[in-house]
This record gives C-alpha cells, structure tokens and sequence, in this order.
C-alpha cells in the first residue's frame, strides 16, 4: 500500500483548508533532499521504526493541522533505501482533541506473542506499535495492532496496558530479549531522571523490573529512552565480533549545549536490569541539532537508528515552510573503546549508493580551491583527509561553503591552537536571527595516522559532519538566504588535503 505525495498532501492541506491547488512539492529552497521531512506542517520525534520484508518504516510525532509543535499523531513514511521514501496515510489518530498519541516504538510479533494475529501467515506477521497517549490528567503506555504490515491499526480493547497515575510517563521502547523469551520495555519517568523497565510475555501484561535513575547528564528531564545492543570494533576500527548494549537517554531541555541534546551509557542488560560501565555523560553528538534518537527494530546484526535534526529551543520558529523539521541521515552505529576518550558511539551514514549522482572534485590541495557545487539536487557528500606536512601551533584549515548570490557562508575547519579542534561555524549564514540559535561548536578531534579524516553532507539546511571514521559526528541545521554553491578550501603553510566532493540525487526524485 503507497500513498502518493500528492494524495498525502490533499489529504492534510484539506485538515487546514488549503486548496488542492496550492499543495506543494519537495523543491522549496530550504527543503532538505536526502534528508526525510514530512510534505507539510510540523514534525519532531522518531517512532516506531521496524525493518521487515525489505522495507524500512517510520513513524513520526506529527501534527496534520499546524507548522508548530502539537496535536500529535503518528505520520509514517516507508523506503527501501533509507533515502528514497514514499509518504503514507497517518497511522494512529487521537480520539479527541485534548488527547495526543505521543512517542513509542514498534515491533515484529513474528510468533504471535500477543495473540491479535490468529492464523496470520508468518510471511505476513503482524506489527504491535507501543505509544504513550496524553490526556490533561495523566501519561499511560498504550499498544495498536496491524494485519497490515504496519499501514493501518486498531486500538487494543484493553489499553491502557500500564498506568501509573502519572503525567510524567512517556515514550516506551520495546525489544524482544533473545535469552529470556521476552518482551522489555524502557519508558520514561522525565521528572524523575529515570528510566523504568518492564517485561512482558504478550505485549499487553507487564511486570515491572527495575529502574535506572540519576545517571550521566540530568539536564531537566529524561526523554525517549532506547535500549539496543550494539557490535563492538577493535583498535582497527573493525567490527570484533563482540556485541555490548547500550543505552540512549535523550535531555530537554537542560543540555550542555542548550535545549536538547542525546547522551548514551555502554554497558551489559540482563533482561531485567541494565548495568552501565560507568557514570559518565558521553554526549552522541557535538551540535545542537539531533535528539530524540531511535533504533530500527529488525535490523539483525545492523544497529541503524535515525533522530530528529531539530532542537526545541528554536524549532518552532525557523524560516521553513509548508513544513518544519527533518530527520538525521540514517546512521549505522559500532562502540569502540578508545584508549584515550573511554567508550565512543562510532556513527556513520549507512549506504548512500543510490544517491550518489557525480563526482565534482577529486584532487590533492595544498593551499587554497575553490569547487563549483552543481549538478545535483542541492545536497552534496564532502570526503576531506587533512595531513600535517608541517607541525605549528597556529595552523588552520578552512573549508567555507558560500552562496554567490548572498555572500553568506557556512564553515568548518581545524585550529591547531591547544588543540587540535575540530570546528562548526554557523554564524555566517543569516536566514534566522535568534539569540538561543547558538552559531559556533567545536570539539577535540585527535587526528588519525598521520592526518585528520573528516566528511559528512551538506543538505539544504542540514549539515552533517563525522571525524575519524565516525568517533565524533555533529548536526547542525542553518539558513541561509542564498544557495550555498560553492566550497571555498584555505590551508595553512605546513597542511595538505586529500578531498572529494559528490553531488547527491534528490530522495523524492519519484
């Protein structure tokens, strides 16, 4: 079942009483193109992502009504890819208007756990969502079905399915845990800094284990907890063999950088309590722009997870329209014990293949370049390895990407100065002016053999940027008035780059 863009656009234009004819496409200026947003009106959380019979689905927090935050539903889009996504009908509605379906996950009941499924072929098996609904007097966990694959659901008769008389419970994610035969649910006691877990035999009984509380970075409240095993890498960056779990608590607002920001705990889950490492904060990204993390459920071996590229101090108010908000790039996650910086989360793009349209530049610098972006969509994949030829303590290298039209620029770069650091610079671009729209980040990038690997994407309104296969990874969303369309390179004597530059396809080419 797919639902056209434009059926999908009628659908919610005629929610707000726009007229078919105004509906519009995936071509705006500041539309991100290989980065998933919805067609029109506010989106935030990632839900209920399940991976099964070739294709990935997600779920959002969304409201069909509005371009600012409220009157959540689920909205839900599928792919193949990751990249290529196709829009489908909303898939779990409020009953009311004071009751909102807020975040939760989804999983595969391949043999029938549950019991919704009867003779349901196990080719075709169903799909259970877990979601907390929001009324005006408490939180409570609650839990869909469908026969479908995932298109539509029916409310279970007995929900709720946990209720603990509170407003301050939300946001269950849900696992099947191979070695006790059960399901586990990690939510959310935000007020608390805690993290409860349950374990379930049906999905609709739920016995409490434990709780998980007052740990790493408290900020003012914990959100959208994810529990997922993880495959550990060597000191080669290769994959041991060894798998460690994780878990990821996301804060807001409260974080180190303001607003909104996603931490993880390494450390060992044994069905019913989760044990970390230790009690460091360990952030999962640098930027500002990327909260809310979730894992897809069914992706075997694979950890793949996406967030929402946003932060709640601004996001209700960028220069975007008919929508706001997008998702990160789909990730593929790895630990690693560095020697020096204890446990790192390596992140990384998964394969983005079929969207890599034409190489633009492909060469050695060793002074200044300047690489003409074109031929593509608006979104390009940047690969740049940094050598010192030549130690100095005030060494730079500047990689500007300008709007020729504007003059506006968005910049990255080193400085060796105490360092070396890596950095992120925003402030150059002047689409929105806000004084909690913070414009320059940095972090320690301790080079590799030799030099400094540095890559990531440029989307629009989206930067994503990973150092050293992955170690350290930042998004950071900006808004100029003009097209960047041009990558400005400026090194300092003693420094040379290898670089390529790749122009993408759109994701919505369909």
């Amino acid at each position: 079942m797919k639902i056209s863009i434009v059926s999908f656009l009628v659908s919610a234009c005629v929610a707000v009483g726009v007229s078919a004819k105004m509906v519009p496409g995936y071509n705006q200026t500041r539309r991100p193109q290989v980065h998933f947003s919805p067609p029109v009106n506010f989106m935030n959380d990632p839900n209920g992502l399940f991976y099964y019979n070739g294709t990935y689905h997600m779920y959002y927090q969304y409201n069909p009504t509005g371009i600012t935050a409220g009157n959540q539903h689920w909205g839900h889009a599928t792919s193949d890819d990751l990249y290529h996504w196709h829009n489908q009908a909303i898939a779990l509605s409020p009953e009311s208007p004071d009751e909102g379906i807020f975040s939760g996950s989804a999983v595969v009941d391949v043999d029938n756990t549950s019991g919704f499924f009867g003779n349901q072929s196990s080719s075709n098996p169903g799909i259970v969502a877990i979601y907390t609904l929001n009324t005006p007097s408490k939180e409570t966990q609650n839990i869909a079905y469908s026969t479908d694959g995932g298109y539509t659901f029916t409310k279970y008769s007995g929900n709720p399915v946990i209720d603990i008389d509170s407003n301050q419970f939300r946001d269950p994610k849900v696992i099947w845990h191979a070695d006790t035969k059960k399901w586990v649910m990690a939510v959310a006691l935000p007020t608390q800094f805690s993290v409860v877990f349950y374990t379930s035999s049906d999905l609709k009984t739920w016995e409490k284990a434990s709780t998980f509380s007052h740990h790493g970075w408290l900020g003012n409240q914990f959100e959208c907890p994810n529990l997922v095993q993880v495959p550990v890498h060597n000191s080669q960056q290769q994959n041991s063999g060894e798998y460690k779990w994780v878990l990821v608590i996301s804060v807001n607002p409260g974080a180190p950088q303001g607003g909104s920001f996603t931490q993880f705990f390494p450390g060992e889950f044994d069905g019913t309590h989760f044990t970390p490492e230790d009690d460091a904060a360990r952030w999962v990204d640098f930027g500002k722009d990327n909260y809310a993390m979730q894992f897809f459920y069914g992706t075997q071996n694979k950890t793949l997870g996406v967030g929402w590229a946003s932060n709640w101090q601004y996001t209700n108010i960028v220069p975007t329209s008919p929508w706001r908000s997008a998702m990160t790039l789909p990730r593929q996650y790895a630990l690693w014990n560095d020697p020096v910086l204890s446990w790192q989360f390596i992140s990384n793009p998964t394969d983005m293949s079929t969207i890599m349209k034409k190489n633009l530049f492909s060469g050695k610098v060793t002074k200044s370049q300047n690489i003409k972006l074109g031929d593509g969509s608006g979104a390009y994949y940047f690969d740049i390895y940094v050598s010192q030829d030549q130690g100095q303590a005030t060494q730079r290298a500047n990689f500007t990407f300008i709007s020729s039209s504007t003059k506006e620029e968005l910049r990255i770069g080193l400085l060796m100065d105490n360092g070396p650091f890596f950095f992120i610079d925003r402030s150059g671009t002047k689409g929105f002016d806000y004084p909690l729209f913070t414009d320059k980040f940095a972090t320690i990038q301790y080079g590799g053999i030799g030099g400094w690997h540095v890559y990531g994407v440029l989307d629009k309104m989206i930067l994503e940027t990973f150092l050293n296969e992955g170690e350290q990874s930042a998004t950071t969303t900006y808004f100029s008035n003009g097209v960047l369309d041009k990558l400005s390179i400026s090194l300092d004597s003693g420094l040379s780059a290898t670089v390529n530059v790749t122009a993408l396809s759109s994701g919505w080419d369909q």
